[in-house]
C-alpha cells in the first residue's frame, strides 16, 4: 500500500498545481471574468438537473456536438482518447458492438444474457444490449460520461458507469443543415438534419445519415473489403407543447449496417498443410473464409426505437417526468476465430433483441433541499443462435433465449446543510428475474438444422454424480439488493469545491446462454456482483476563471466478479466442441485517479488535459478451487482486462480570425496527443494479442463563419499510423492460433457543413 499511497499523494499535487478534461461547453452559459473577459459555463444533467460541472459533485465528462465535430469525431469510440480511466471499443469481429470499461468495470463477450456493466442511455433510453450500440456522432447535442456506479437516479442499475448520449432538441425557427465528408479510403459520408415548427405548439425535424468507407484492408479468400463502413441511419422527432407546463417528445431512430463481415489479422503461420505459410503483409488483410460455407454470406446490423418522452412543470418547483421506449435489433454475423480460409473454427450467429422500458420522475426543487425519485420496469428478451465448425467436420449448434424481467425504485436528496455545506443521501432497490432456455447439440458435417443443413446429430450424455444428463435445459433466478449512495459536498470558496462519497453498484445474477458441457451447476446461473466505490473529488476555478481543473480519487472494492470465457473441450465419448464458461471466479480491488482541465492561456489559445491512473488487481480469482492470485499455477496471476494503468490526453486549441468565402470568421487549429498504458485483452497475459502502450496523434483546422452558416474543416487522425491491438482470439488448440483486431490507421477527412 506504501506505492498506491505514493501515487495518490503525487496525483493531489498535480490537482492543485494543475494548468492544464478535454471536457467542453455543452449547454454553455456565458460568465464574465474580472478582466472583461467571458468563459463557457458548462452546465450538466448528471444529477437529473441543471448544475455547473464544476459544481456537481460526481466524476463526470462531458463533450458538445460542436466539440466532438471540431475534433472529427465519428462514433463513441473516439471519447477513447479523451476521457480517462475508460475503454469504449469494437468488440472483436464485429462493427458495431460495444465493449465498454470504466474504472475496471464492464463485460468483453456480447452474448445474450450477459448484461453490460457500464450503461449506455440515448435519449434517458437504457440501451440493453451492446449490439447497434456503438453510435455514430451526428444530431448530438452533448455526451455525457459518468464514472463509477450510478443507479440512484438512473433507470438501470450500471455497476461501473454510465455513457449519455443527447440528442439535438428542435428549435423554435426552421433549420436546415448539411454535411458533406470525403476522406480517405473513400469516404463519402453526408448528414442532413432540418426541423420546423407546423404550429406555435408543434414542432417537427429529423436527421438522415449515409455513412460510407471502403475497406482498410482485403479479404483474400472472399474477396471483400476488410474494415469498410456502409451505414443508413436517420432519426425523427416531434415535440408538443401541449400546455405551456406541459411537453410531449416522440423520436425514433432506425440504423441498417451493411458493412462486410470484420476478420481479425493471424498472428502466427498455420500448422496445416495448403493454407497460409506466414502471416500476411497488412494487419487489415485477412484470409477468413466463413462466408464461403455459411448459410447467409453477408453481416447486417438493423436496430430501430421509438421514445416518447413526457414533461410535466407542475409549479415552479415540482416536474414529472415519463419516459417510455421500445427498441429492437436483429443481427447476422459471421465469426472466423482462426482466420483462415478452410473451416476449421469458424461461426455464423444470428442476434436478436428487443426491449421495452418505461421510467417515472418526479423532480422537486426547494430553497434548501432538492428530490429526485423514480421507478424504472425493463422487460427484455436476448435471443442468440449460433453453429460453429469444427476442424470442418462436426459442428456445435448453441441456442440461447434470455428472458429479463426487472423493476427499481430510486430516489435522491440533497439538503443544504448551510451555504456552503451540501449532504446527498440516495438509495435504489432492485429486482432483476431472468429466464433462460439453452438447447446444445452436436451435429456431423458444416451447419445445423436451425440455419437449414440437414446433418445427423450426435447425442452427448455427460455423467455426474451418478446422474446422466444433456445439456439443454431451461431455468430461472432472481436477484434483489438495496444498494446506497451518500455524497458530502462542501464550498470551501465560491471557485473551489470538494465532496466525498461512497456508493454501491449491483449486476444481477447471470446465466450463460451457451451452456456448458462440463458443469450441471451451469443451471444455477451465477450470483450478482457488487461494488463498493468511495470518492474525494476537488473541482476549482482559478486565475480569474482562465483554470479549471476538476480531480477525483476513487477506491471500489468489487466483489463476486462475473469472468465468461470460453474453451474447446474433447467430449467424453470422444471428438471436440465448443463450449463458454462463466463463472464468480474473481475479487478486485481498483484505485486511481483523474484529472481533468482546461486552461485558457491567452485569448487565443486553450489547453486541455485529462490524465487517469487506476491501479487494477485481483485479491481472488478462483480456478479448479484453487486463488491463483495467492496460488498462481502456469496460468501466471491474472489481471484485469480493458483497464490501462495509464491513460491521457493534452491539446492545444489556437483561434484566430480569418475571413474566407466573402465571410468573416475564426479558424481554429488542433492538436492533440492521446496516450493508454499497456493493456490485458483477457484475465491472463497472452504475449503477441496484448497491446503495450502507445500514443496517438491527432489534428484538426477548422473554420467557422461568424454567422455559424458555414463550417469547413480539415481532420488527421492517428497520424503516426500507430499499429495498436483493440481485441483479439486465443484458441491455442485450435491450429494455435492468435487472432487480433486493430485500431484504425492514419486517415484524413475534410467536411464541409452548411446551415440556413
Amino acid at each position: 500500500m506504501t506505492i498506491r499511497r505514493s501515487i495518490v499523494n503525487t496525483a493531489a499535487l498535480l490537482a492543485t498545481a494543475s494548468v492544464l478534461p478535454l471536457t467542453a461547453p455543452a449547454m454553455a452559459q456565458q460568465t464574465e471574468a474580472s478582466d472583461g473577459d467571458t468563459r463557457d459555463v458548462i452546465t450538466v444533467t448528471a444529477r437529473r438537473r441543471e448544475e455547473s460541472l464544476q459544481e456537481t459533485p460526481v466524476a463526470v465528462s462531458v463533450f458538445s456536438g460542436e466539440q466532438l465535430e471540431e475534433l472529427g469525431a465519428i462514433d463513441i469510440t473516439a471519447l477513447n482518447q479523451t476521457t480517462p480511466n475508460i475503454t469504449l471499443e469494437n468488440s472483436r469481429a464485429t462493427n458495431n458492438t460495444l465493449t465498454a470499461f470504466i474504472r475496471g468495470v464492464g463485460q468483453q463477450d456480447p452474448v445474450a444474457g450477459f448484461e453490460q456493466g457500464v450503461g449506455i442511455y440515448l435519449d434517458d433510453v437504457y440501451l440493453n444490449r451492446p449490439q447497434a450500440a456503438i453510435l455514430d456522432i451526428y444530431d448530438v447535442e452533448r455526451i455525457e460520461i459518468l464514472r463509477g456506479p450510478q443507479g440512484t437516479l438512473y433507470g438501470r442499475n450500471t455497476i461501473g458507469g454510465a455513457v449519455k448520449y443527447v440528442t439535438r432538441r428542435l428549435a423554435d425557427e426552421p433549420e436546415l443543415s448539411a454535411r458533406v465528408s470525403v476522406g480517405s479510403y473513400d469516404q463519402r459520408d453526408a448528414i442532413i438534419t432540418g426541423s420546423t415548427p407546423v404550429t406555435d405548439s408543434i414542432r417537427i425535424g429529423g436527421s438522415l445519415a449515409r455513412l460510407t468507407r471502403g475497406g482498410f484492408g482485403d479479404n483474400l479468400t472472399t474477396g471483400a473489403d476488410n474494415y469498410d463502413k456502409d451505414v443508413i441511419a436517420a432519426r425523427a422527432s416531434a415535440e408538443f407543447d401541449i400546455t405551456p407546463n406541459f411537453q410531449i417528445r416522440i423520436s425514433g431512430d432506425y440504423m441498417d449496417d451493411d458493412s462486410s463481415p470484420r476478420n481479425g489479422y493471424r498472428l502466427n503461420a498455420s500448422t496445416i498443410p495448403g493454407l497460409s505459410a506466414s502471416p500476411l503483409s497488412d494487419r487489415f488483410d485477412t484470409e477468413g473464409g466463413v462466408a464461403n460455407f455459411a448459410p447467409f454470406s453477408e453481416a447486417e446490423t438493423v436496430a430501430s426505437g421509438v421514445n416518447i418522452y413526457a414533461d410535466w412543470q407542475v409549479n415552479d418547483r415540482l416536474s414529472l417526468r415519463s419516459v417510455t421506449a421500445y427498441r429492437q435489433d436483429e443481427t447476422d454475423s459471421l465469426i472466423d476465430f482462426d482466420s483462415t480460409a478452410a473451416a476449421n473454427f469458424d461461426a455464423w450467429v444470428v442476434y436478436d433483441n428487443e426491449q421495452f422500458s418505461q421510467e417515472f420522475q418526479a423532480n422537486y426543487e426547494g430553497d434548501r433541499w432538492n428530490l429526485v425519485a423514480g421507478y424504472y420496469y425493463l422487460d427484455a428478451n436476448a435471443f442468440n443462435a449460433f453453429d460453429v465448425a469444427i476442424f470442418g467436420a462436426s459442428t456445435a449448434f448453441t441456442l440461447g433465449d434470455v428472458d429479463t424481467d426487472t423493476w427499481a425504485v430510486f430516489g435522491e436528496a440533497t439538503f443544504d446543510i448551510t451555504e456552503r455545506l451540501a449532504l446527498t443521501v440516495g438509495g435504489r432497490y432492485t429486482e432483476d428475474e431472468r429466464e433462460t432456455r439453452v438447447r446444445r447439440e452436436t451435429y456431423l458435417g458444416l451447419g445445423s438444422p436451425f440455419f437449414g443443413v440437414a446433418n445427423p446429430s450426435i447425442t452427448v450424455p455427460v455423467i455426474e454424480n451418478g446422474v446422466e444428463f444433456v445439456p439443454t435445459f431451461s431455468a430461472s433466478r432472481t436477484d434483489d439488493a438495496f444498494t446506497p449512495r451518500v455524497i458530502l459536498a462542501y464550498d470551501v470558496s465560491d471557485d473551489l469545491n470538494v465532496y466525498v462519497s461512497y456508493s454501491q453498484g449491483f449486476k444481477g445474477g447471470l446465466f450463460d446462454p451457451r451452456g456448458a458441457y462440463q458443469f450441471s451447476e451451469i443451471r444455477d446461473g451465477v450470483d450478482p456482483e457488487f461494488v463498493d466505490s468511495y470518492e474525494f473529488g476537488l473541482k476549482g476555478s482559478f486565475f480569474d476563471d482562465r483554470l479549471r481543473a476538476n480531480t477525483a480519487f476513487f477506491f471500489a472494492d468489487y466483489t463476486d466478479v462475473q469472468i465468461p470465457g470460453s474453451e474447446i473441450i474433447t467430449l467424453p465419448g470422444g471428438g471436440t466442441t465448443f463450449q463458454g464458461t462463466l463463472t464468480n471466479a474473481g475479487a478486485a480491488e481498483i484505485m486511481g485517479f483523474e484529472i481533468e482541465a482546461t486552461a485558457f492561456l491567452t485569448d487565443s489559445l486553450t489547453a486541455n488535459f485529462a490524465l487517469g491512473y487506476a491501479d487494477a488487481e485481483y485479491t481472488e480469482f478462483e480456478s479448479g478451487g484453487v486463488n491463483l492470485v495467492t496460488n498462481p499455477d502456469a496460468r501466471g496471476v491474472p489481471d484485469v482486462q480493458n483497464t490501462p494503468d495509464w491513460t491521457g490526453n493534452v491539446s492545444l486549441n489556437h483561434t484566430s480570425d480569418l475571413s474566407l468565402f466573402g465571410n468573416s470568421g475564426a479558424i481554429s487549429f488542433i492538436g492533440s496527443a492521446a496516450y493508454r498504458g499497456d493493456t490485458q485483452q483477457f484475465e491472463f497475459a497472452i504475449p503477441g494479442l496484448d497491446q503495450e502502450a502507445y500514443w496517438l496523434l491527432d489534428a484538426s483546422v477548422v473554420w467557422n463563419s461568424d454567422d455559424g452558416r458555414v463550417s469547413a474543416a480539415l481532420h488527421g487522425r492517428n497520424l503516426a499510423d500507430e499499429e495498436y491491438i483493440t481485441s483479439g482470439y486465443n484458441f491455442a488448440v485450435i491450429d494455435a492460433s492468435d487472432t487480433v483486431f486493430y485500431g484504425n490507421p492514419r486517415t484524413f477527412t475534410a467536411t464541409v457543413t452548411l446551415r440556413y
